[in-house]
């Protein structure tokens, strides 16, 4: 991601997941999701610029029970306030991986998916690909506007 997510942004992304608490520390936020009638929480992290090898980048990580996530180079996210979760992408020209946040303190990890897959035509795949795509079509507005400008 070519610019650092701002205040409006972690607010916008706190606020689609109901946070209960969100936190700036130095070099990272922290946004703690609860579900009380399932109980489930979550700790999300976002470094927005961090040390990753030899290059910086956006970090995202996921704490969750027993889970311990992490995507590395995030490029973009997606917000839908309607489905109540933040899909944060990161790309290459050949593959995605995404991380989508859900409110209910859920998480889904997809990783290393061929580009054509989010805008294949879901009937023809098997269920096991087809809710991969179907997550990760959020993203193909973002992904698009960003081949544009290219």
């Amino acid at each position: 991601m070519s610019d650092a997510l701002g205040k409006k942004d972690l607010e916008k992304i706190a606020s689609v997941l109901g946070a209960v608490k969100v936190i700036h520390d130095t070099d990272h936020y922290r946004i703690r999701v609860v579900n009380k009638e399932e109980k489930r929480s979550l700790t999300l992290q976002i470094y927005t610029e961090t040390q990753l090898g030899r290059e910086r980048g956006m970090l995202i990580v996921v704490y969750a029970g027993n889970v311990h996530l992490q995507l590395h180079n995030c490029t973009g996210y997606v917000v839908s306030d309607e489905l109540g979760e933040v899909t944060f992408v990161a790309e290459s020209p050949e593959r995605l991986s995404g991380l989508v946040v859900e409110r209910g303190a859920s998480c889904s990890s997809y990783a290393a998916m061929n580009r054509e897959l989010i805008s294949s035509d879901f009937s023809k795949l098997g269920v096991e690909a087809m809710l991969s795509g179907v997550a990760m079509s959020l993203a193909e507005e973002i992904l698009s506007s960003k081949k544009e400008k290219e």
